[in-house]
């Protein structure tokens, strides 16, 4: 299992409609959420900061991330929920969210 933490800006005037929109997420990507091996996904605020956390249970990540941005309502999704972050000049090149490092895990 690899664990995954990520963090992205909300600028204060989109906190109430990403939040509004994350109370009922699409039940289709809900679903492909789950076909892309992710479980215990949450996200947490931090006044204008989103924090990320999932756990990835599958055998080819970049496959599993790739199936997952290719899925239409996927994208639909996004195009909805984007334009309300705020992403961290310092995220990879390729990334919208960006990766945080593990300094410390007890289980």
């Amino acid at each position: 299992m690899r664990r995954v933490a990520q963090a992205i800006g909300l600028p204060l005037e989109n906190r109430a409609r990403y939040e509004e929109l994350h109370a009922a997420v699409w039940p289709a990507v809900l679903e492909q959420i789950a076909r892309s091996n992710i479980r215990n996904y949450s996200i947490y605020r931090h006044g204008d900061v989103l924090f990320a956390y999932f756990e990835y249970v599958g055998d080819d990540y970049e496959a599993d991330m790739a199936a997952m941005a290719a899925d239409p309502t996927t994208r639909e999704w996004w195009a909805v929920c984007m334009p309300l972050q705020r992403p961290f000049d310092d995220r990879a090149d390729d990334a919208w969210w960006s990766d945080l490092p593990e300094v410390f895990h007890q289980d």
